[in-house]
């Protein structure tokens, strides 16, 4: 049985968000969320938030013990550029790319 939660529009670059989410594939979900909690990074707490909401989804839709699961895979893919300006010297424009990340936690049942 596998267990999905998706966070869209996260605003954080997902090359920063793929560094935590490397740390959790394939572990326990205790040990992933103990992982996640002690992580002093934006993107720690990000991905707590969308591992608890797939426990949850797990155990309110599935009736599934939090103790069977383990993260099958934890991806971090690109969402939408927000594009801003800031002005430059002699007139020009500076271009600031505002990455956001979409975050998809899938959870497995051993």
């Amino acid at each position: 049985m596998e267990v999905r939660a998706i966070t869209k529009h996260a605003r954080i670059a997902p090359e920063k968000a793929r560094h935590v989410s490397r740390l959790i594939q394939g572990l326990s979900v205790v040990e992933a969320l103990a992982i996640v909690d002690l992580s002093p990074r934006k993107a720690a707490r990000l991905l707590g938030k969308t591992l608890r909401s797939a426990v949850a989804n797990a155990e309110n839709n599935f009736d599934l013990n939090r103790e069977n699961l383990t993260v099958l895979s934890a991806i971090v893919g690109p969402g939408p550029t927000l594009k801003r300006f800031r002005p430059k010297a002699r007139g020009s424009a500076g271009r600031i790319r505002k990455r956001t990340s979409n975050v998809t936690i899938v959870l497995a049942d051993k």
